[in-house]
């Protein structure tokens, strides 16, 4: 069946396609059976399945036989992502496709289609916007913040040809508000069409399958692409130090007042020198961090531990030299050693100095990334051999998806390792190791009437147009998460829109529509637009300042630093920042500016909020497992926890913290 369903494309896509690959996998064949036919189409499968070319290879093949339409009509593909690196790595991958299916066109003397594709999220320039909105490309990659800005511009008119809408990652999306947010934003898509457009969802390993399917095309049929799962795991948990119960004792290194503060013992030295052995004896390796203050201390660690090593440069502590703000507060401290062996990236850092890591990463220029969950979907980071995690995964779904990042290519082995940091770390991380290798994820529920998001979106479609509370209430109710709104609720929403507060103490607050009881129509008003795309979207606004170069015309974006990271901060002292080190020249309200300060010391920057919390399932897991091996004899115990994937002494670790706590108990 795998071959024969290569016979529904045209000849040009057929044979680049068997030239390029040994045959179709399971997820693909099942895909283009459902997708050729015209479903809607959920594909699941595990990282390294085919599943972005599932998805594309019959609209693009669409694309390259059927004649263009005018200019205005020519976006026909839409594709949305959960992440801005997600969207330019796909948009990448796909030009192997394109130049392929055009050159064998030429070969077997067909005219050669120039299908074109654009990006559009948070980092796209204001040119290559104006540029869309005037000429719209075959492809729109976009993210779902940007579709809801295009959807509430006059620009919405380059989206009303649309034939099919691919959300990928769907899993990551359907499960918060964020899904709730874009479910109504593709129903408000579907509004403009003149026929609702044909939905291809992709998700790796999820739990349950039919509320992913329910959100994909709220309610609608779906086709589900499920093959059998195939993909090997090969998982430790390693502890490089024999008692971590040890760790925070003074050591005697040094004694007295002129010592300074005393010296305890730390795993990080342990963690950080194991983690250069590993990154050594590998081709690449990502290494994942909870938390972007993390990831940037241990890439400057990384990289001072393999200066030393390779002796390249003497790299000193300045200790002695105080910054100008006198006080390091929650800073630590880098002493500017060259990124030779390793680069930070996380989602405060320019789009540019992302872009160039993932691509000196996948080039073999590089030999390490430390990332947080920026690279965590769905991206083709290339050849990795090897995924290092640090600290416990924030979930088993997480984990499954970062390790997933190392043997990406179909029918490759994708190993990890995972080194915890304290004995409480411990026990999460063996728990979520043994899940992922039993494959038992979190499940997924989708939130059910956000009524923040229902209040967001009903402004942003006023704002444009006319339109009835019943036809509004249909095009809501369309969307998975809304479909169990009654009237009443929809309508206490639009009360407050049109300033029918429940008491006097919100009189200040401007109404944002006109409801008209007459005619029970709905009207924005004057500022309502402008309202709705500057306050679009789930993600909160954290404060941040950008970090500009100064003295480059309008100042090319560095990334950006936490409000108190900034109040920490002085003009002149130099700070680290994606692993290059900066001078700060300016603070401005809203900015830093900065000169570049190759090969400084510099402060180790810090964010708030990045904290993950623990799903509840993963949570009774943990106390399962406690209870499990409280209830076990000292060896039995330590035989559990060594098939449960950890090493020697992880497991005299975790057996030891759980006697202790069990004798702590009167």
């Amino acid at each position: 069946m795998a071959e024969d369903v290569l016979e529904r494309f045209s000849p040009a896509t057929a044979s680049w396609f068997r030239g390029s690959f040994h045959a179709p996998t399971a997820a693909q064949a099942g895909a283009w059976e459902s997708i050729s036919s015209g479903r809607h189409t959920l594909v699941v499968a595990p990282t390294g399945s085919g599943k972005t070319l599932s998805a594309f290879l019959w609209a693009l093949d669409r694309l390259a036989t059927e004649p263009t339409p005018d200019k205005l009509k020519r976006c026909r593909v839409l594709y949305v992502s959960p992440l801005k690196a997600l969207a330019v790595d796909v948009e990448r991958n796909l030009r192997s496709p394109l130049v392929g299916i055009r050159n064998e066109a030429s070969r077997l003397g067909l005219e050669p289609p120039a299908i074109t594709v654009a990006v559009r999220s948070g980092d796209t320039p204001a040119d290559q916007r104006r540029s869309f909105a005037r000429e719209p490309s075959d492809i729109l990659i976009t993210t779902p913040e940007s579709l809801f800005l295009l959807l509430t511009s006059a620009a919405r008119e380059t989206l009303a040809s649309i034939e099919t809408v691919i959300v990928d990652e769907i899993h990551a999306l359907a499960g918060g508000k964020r899904g709730a947010h874009l479910a109504l934003s593709l129903e408000r898509l579907d509004a403009l069409l003149q026929r609702p457009a044909q939905r291809i969802g992709l998700s790796a390993t999820v739990r349950p399958i039919d509320e992913v399917a329910r959100f994909l095309a709220g309610g609608r049929d779906v086709n589900i692409v499920n093959p059998p799962s195939e993909k090997r795991w090969d998982l430790s948990v390693v502890v490089p130090v024999p008692d971590l119960g040890a760790l925070g004792e003074l050591t005697d290194d040094l004694s007295g007042p002129a010592a300074g503060e005393p010296q305890r013992t730390s795993i990080w030295p342990h963690v950080e020198e194991r983690i250069v052995d590993l990154i050594a004896a590998h081709r690449s390796t990502l290494v994942f961090a909870n938390s972007r203050r993390l990831a940037e201390r241990l890439t400057a660690r990384l990289n001072e531990i393999w200066a030393e090593r390779t002796a390249s440069e003497t790299v000193e502590a300045t200790t002695a030299t105080r910054t100008p703000a006198q006080v390091m507060a929650q800073s630590g401290q880098s002493h500017g050693a060259p990124a030779l062996l390793a680069r930070a990236h996380h989602g405060s850092v320019s789009k540019e100095q992302r872009a160039q890591t993932e691509e000196d990463l996948k080039a073999g220029r590089l030999p390490a990334v430390v990332a947080t969950s920026s690279l965590e979907l769905g991206i083709d980071m290339g050849a990795v051999d090897l995924v290092v995690q640090v600290e416990a995964p924030p979930s088993v779904a997480s984990g499954l998806q970062r390790v997933g990042r190392a043997g990406h290519q179909v029918g490759a082995v994708s190993r990890g390792v995972l080194f915890p940091k304290f004995r409480g770390d411990l026990v999460q991380t063996a728990v979520i190791t043994e899940r992922m290798r039993a494959g038992a994820i979190e499940s997924l529920r989708v939130p059910s009437n956000p009524l923040d998001v229902l209040a967001q979106q009903i402004v942003a479609i006023c704002a444009l147009d006319d339109i009835t509370v019943t036809e509004l209430e249909s095009l809501v109710r369309r969307a998975a998460p809304f479909t169990g709104l009654t009237r009443a609720v929809l309508e206490s929403v639009l009360d407050m829109l049109a300033g029918r507060y429940p008491s006097e103490a919100f009189a200040e607050l401007r109404p944002r529509l006109v409801w008209d009881r007459i005619t029970d129509t709905l009207t924005g008003r004057r500022g309502a637009q402008r309202l709705a795309v500057t306050s679009g979207g789930t993600i909160p606004d954290r404060g941040m300042f950008g970090v500009f170069v100064v003295g480059e015309g309008a100042g090319r974006r560095v990334g950006e630093l936490d409000e108190e990271m900034v109040y920490e901060s002085r003009v002149g002292d130099v700070i680290t920042l994606g692993t290059s080190t900066w001078r700060i020249e300016d603070i401005t309200h809203d900015q830093v500016q900065v000169s570049p300060a190759p090969g400084q010391p510099g402060r180790l920057p810090f964010w708030k909020g990045d904290t993950l919390g623990r799903p509840a399932e993963l949570g009774r897991a943990l106390g399962a497992f406690v209870r499990e091996l409280g209830a076990l004899a000292p060896e039995a115990a330590r035989e559990r926890a060594l098939a449960a994937g950890l090493d020697d002494w992880a497991a005299d670790n975790l057996v030891g913290y759980l006697t202790e706590q069990r004798e702590a108990i009167p």
